[in-house]
């Protein structure tokens, strides 16, 4: 049987150049040979590390936002708690533990897990074997119900296909994945995208050289959620790193065991990201009659969530090593030159309402969760 770089090779052998955005999807993908959907890549032991695997902290002051909103949406009875490309589950098992506070919170929500990889749905059973009988796994959020909706999407957008264009001395030609002399992978440039109105909207006037990167499969998940959200009432947060503003730059990349990697050299290994247009999703959730906030770091959020605070309280009385083990998943989380700037934090919802988090100039009211380190 022929492994992915092969089939792959083959395909653009017989029929000429793939989209980046193809590419991505079958490296990620492939039911036999695709980065998610045969292995676990999280932890110190696989390619990279997310911020719930960092510290319980991450997902307990998630789990507390979501009782602030549930709480301003008027208590729903029954509501739709879902994440999107849930991991290991380690985000969902301490939001929900944290969400004790309030039990009639976890009483009230039907847990939703959208997930497509049946290695990672195991890791998220295991995780979740105490609300076992109460999720739901589903390969697409369009298999969702049609009741309130509180979302949470930490780090899933940015490993949605992309495509690429660059701009040429007089016209706009888009990246694709081709082969070289050789038969190995390579990036090669297609023919010139005349109309751009027909393609993505590419815009004009830039200087020749620049990287234009879309996203339509994540503005296709990001319309659909604002559709729920709109039909049925609710608030979506999204957790990603990405960029605030317009701008060019070639920002796809691959990461195995922790460090870069060339993302043609072994397709189905490694990790293929790129960053995350914010700017872009706000538009599509504001074009829908949405509100939004933000996007602010991660950083300016978690401190205003109450992350110093829970930190002190899981490392009251404990030695050395564990108070250092705290303070360093601190500063991973928040630190401008470590998560808290690159990774952004955006909340959009049906109705304007005032969400903790997102005003560093507020005090912060939210008293820290009063549970055991986990470590």
């Amino acid at each position: 049987m022929f492994d992915l770089a092969d089939r792959i090779r083959g395909e653009i052998a017989a029929t000429g150049p793939m989209s980046i955005a193809d590419y991505m999807r079958r490296c990620l993908s492939d039911p036999k040979a695709g980065y998610y959907t045969t292995r676990d890549p999280f932890g110190t032991r696989g390619d990279f590390v997310t911020a719930p695997e960092v510290s319980q902290m991450f997902g307990e002051l998630i789990g507390l936002w979501c009782v602030s909103v549930w709480t301003a949406l008027g208590e729903p009875e029954r509501f739709d708690l879902v994440e999107l490309g849930p991991g290991r589950g380690t985000l969902m098992a301490d939001l929900l533990r944290a969400a004790r506070i309030r039990p009639c919170f976890t009483e009230a929500a039907a847990i939703h897990m959208v997930e497509t990889s049946p290695t990672l749905r195991e890791k998220q059973q295991q995780a979740l074997a105490e609300h076992a009988g109460r999720v739901t796994w589903h390969d697409r959020i369009e298999g969702l119900g049609d009741g309130p909706l509180l979302l949470v999407a930490n780090e899933f957008f940015d490993a949605l296909p992309i495509r690429q264009f660059v701009l040429g001395p007089d016209a706009w030609r888009e990246r694709m994945v081709g082969l070289d002399g050789d038969g190995a992978l390579a990036f090669a440039l297609g023919p010139p995208v005349s109309d751009p109105s027909s393609a993505e909207n590419l815009p004009l006037g830039t200087e020749p050289g620049a990287v234009l990167e879309t996203s339509p499969e994540g503005e296709r998940i990001m319309a659909e959620i604002c559709r729920r959200l709109g039909a049925a009432g609710g608030t979506a947060l999204i957790v990603d790193y990405g960029k605030d503003r317009a701008a060019y730059g070639d920002t796809f990349q691959a990461v195995a065991r922790h460090g870069y990697a060339d993302p043609l050299a072994d397709p189905g290994a490694a990790d293929l990201t790129a960053h995350v247009d914010f700017l872009r999703l706000s538009q599509i959730a504001e074009a829908a009659g949405l509100a939004v906030s933000g996007p602010v770091g991660q950083g300016d959020f978690l401190l205003e969530m109450g992350l110093l605070e829970r930190a002190g309280s899981l490392g009251a009385g404990k030695g050395q090593a564990v108070q250092e083990e705290i303070r360093a998943a601190v500063e991973r989380l928040a630190g401008d030159d470590q998560m808290g700037r690159l990774f952004k934090v955006m909340a959009v919802s049906h109705g304007k309402i005032a969400f903790p988090g997102f005003d560093r100039s507020r005090a912060t009211t939210h008293r820290p969760v009063e549970q055991e380190h986990k470590g």
